[in-house]
């Protein structure tokens, strides 16, 4: 296939500013690393994704949010990749509960803002996640006890292989821990209905302002990471017996594990992908070795 007649016909429906020849990843990405992706498009409503995706032909397509919680290899990603930008939101107070629906491209943090400023409770933990409503439906993001099927009463999305739209009811998206019906399916998640509260504003703030402590305090913020690293252990904290196996501070190349927080591998110093993966690994060979316990990654990987 001719790649210049697509990447023309790509910028007649995006425009040449949202279209990108082998562009670095690790601009895209919270761990800031990883390769090129042959072309990377950004994507702001339903009608543009339509469009693309009836071009879309053969070429291989991959889905990102706002970079957090995925490590790019470092040859990068062939074919192209897409990130929905989509950020549109409408609220509405009925007589028991608050009915938000918002696309899929808001970043949570902002979203939080905008809840809190309107007197809406119940998004209070996902304020510090870092990513896009999209990409926390995607995995069902959670944090301080609570996760996104918490709070969500539908989810719309478009299927890649036919180019159709779906809603589906939260009983659909079969959420468990860290997983859901959109990780086994092509789709691209556009906007979801969030059920919330009406709350008092200064509850709320008061809230956000505790968790943004307790972030700062005990994740390492302050350097390029991909978020919680492993998932929770099945009956174990996985980021204790990082802790009991002596690995904070343990480092290959740039990257490191967290002394703030073993559940955290963070690019400490002009880290590679390679890097970061090698570390992982022996995280997991050692947890293994030393308590008969599989550890597993809660981040995606992607490309080659």
């Amino acid at each position: 296939m001719d790649n210049k007649k697509y990447i023309e016909d790509l910028k007649s429906i995006l425009g040449n500013e949202n279209v990108r020849v082998n562009e670095n990843m690790s601009k895209h990405t919270t761990f800031r690393v990883g390769g090129n992706a042959d072309i990377y498009i950004e994507v702001d409503s339903i009608e543009k994704l339509s469009k693309i995706i009836e071009t879309k032909r053969n070429i291989p397509l991959t889905i990102i949010g706002n970079g957090s919680n995925i490590l790019v290899k470092d040859n990068g990603i062939r074919g192209v990749v897409l990130k929905y930008t989509a950020k549109n939101f409408t609220i509405n107070y009925n007589e028991d509960d608050v009915e938000v629906e918002a696309d899929a491209g808001i970043v949570n943090a902002y979203l939080a803002q905008v809840l809190m400023n309107n007197s809406v409770s119940g998004f209070e933990f996902a304020s510090g996640i870092p990513g896009t409503i999209g990409g926390a439906i995607y995995m069902n993001a959670g944090a301080y006890g609570k996760e996104m099927k918490d709070i969500i009463f539908n989810v719309t999305y478009l299927d890649l292989n036919d180019n159709t739209i779906h809603c589906i009811s939260n009983d659909e998206c079969k959420y468990e821990y860290r997983n859901s019906f959109f990780m086994n399916k092509e789709v691209i998640i556009l906007k979801a209905m969030l059920l919330f509260t009406k709350g008092e504003k200064n509850d709320i703030k008061a809230t956000m302002d505790k968790y943004r402590e307790k972030r700062v305090e005990s994740q390492p913020i302050e350097f390029p990471n991909g978020g919680s690293t492993f998932k929770r252990g099945d009956g174990f904290i996985t980021a204790k017996l990082i802790d009991e196996a002596g690995l904070k501070g343990k480092r290959i190349g740039g990257a490191e594990i967290s002394k703030k927080h073993a559940g955290f591998i963070i690019n400490k110093d002009n880290a590679t992908a390679k890097d970061i993966l090698e570390l992982s690994k022996y995280v997991q060979d050692e947890v293994l070795k030393k308590f008969n316990k599989k550890i597993e990654l809660e981040v995606r990987i992607l490309g080659e």
